[in-house]
């Protein structure tokens, strides 16, 4: 059975960067599309970017320039660098695979941008 974790989240300031991580478990990882998330106090979940197991990407408009997925499938991870936060991106962040292949949502990571 898959699994996913989601590490790296804090506090950051305006401007600032953190880099979130996913760990995957399973042979399987490595050839799925995984994306990023997030869910902000009242708001409903929105993709923030995938990436495919080849390495193709796409990111929400609100984040691009400033957000970077990438995935290292030896690893069986995929980071998503975050720099030019802002206190819009405050929110809980997870990854999971893209669709079909989604499975349950675990915690996730928390991100908080303020001064």
């Amino acid at each position: 059975q898959v699994q996913l974790a989601e590490s790296g989240g804090g506090l950051a300031q305006p401007g600032g960067s953190l880099r979130l991580s996913c760990a995957g478990s399973g042979s399987i990882f490595s050839i799925r599309p995984v994306g990023w998330y997030r869910q902000a106090p009242g708001k409903q979940r929105e993709l923030v970017a995938t990436i495919t197991s080849g390495g193709t990407t796409n990111y929400a408009d609100s984040v691009k320039g400033r957000f970077t997925i990438s995935r290292d499938n030896a690893k069986n991870t995929v980071f998503l660098q975050m720099n030019n936060l802002k206190h819009e991106d405050t929110a809980v962040y997870h990854c999971n695979f893209d669709l079909p292949w989604r499975i349950g949502w675990g915690q996730g990571t928390q991100v908080t941008v303020s001064s």
